[in-house]
């Protein structure tokens, strides 16, 4: 928590600690013109089902999150101050999302283009978030809201 400011202070906005790496790592799995280690081996038709499925996935838990912070007058931000807590919609199911939907799209197009390179960049970003923003955001919304965010975090999973 950011003691200065009513933020969590996490290490940096987690649309771009996802995106960043997953465009560089497209880039490069297009760069070598995707002899890198590929997933080609599963078929297309498994991929072309799987991939889109996350992405859809990931996307309705982001648009959720994004409806439940609306509703609670609240911002999506990390970076901007939290007014509210909520527990509906998504967050009924994982206290974290907007963070799930962005690992469950970053996996789905990861499969899509069958790279395992993207797969094995996702555990060190999974980390990150994790460390330095998830942990960063409980310690700033325990701190803010006491009890009432240390109960729901009693009764819900971080991620699933």
């Amino acid at each position: 928590m950011d003691e200065t400011k009513d933020i969590a202070g996490v290490i940096a906005p987690p649309p771009l600690i996802f995106g960043v790496p997953l465009i560089a790592g497209l880039a490069f799995h297009e760069l070598v013109g995707g002899f890198d280690f590929t997933v080609r081996d599963l078929p297309w038709l498994v991929r072309a089902a799987m991939g889109p499925g996350f992405v859809i996935f990931g996307a309705f838990m982001i648009a959720g999150a994004i409806l439940a912070f609306r509703r609670a007058d609240t911002p999506a931000e990390p970076w901007e101050p939290t007014r509210a807590l909520t527990f509906k919609g998504p967050y009924r199911l994982t206290r974290n999302p907007m963070y799930l939907g962005m690992a469950a799209i970053y996996f789905g197009l990861s499969v899509l283009a069958g790279c395992y390179l993207l797969l094995a960049i996702l555990a060190p970003i999974l980390i990150v978030i994790d460390r330095f923003v998830i942990a960063r955001e409980e310690r700033y919304l325990s701190a803010k809201f006491g009890s009432d965010y240390d109960d729901y975090r009693a009764r819900s999973r971080r991620w699933l």
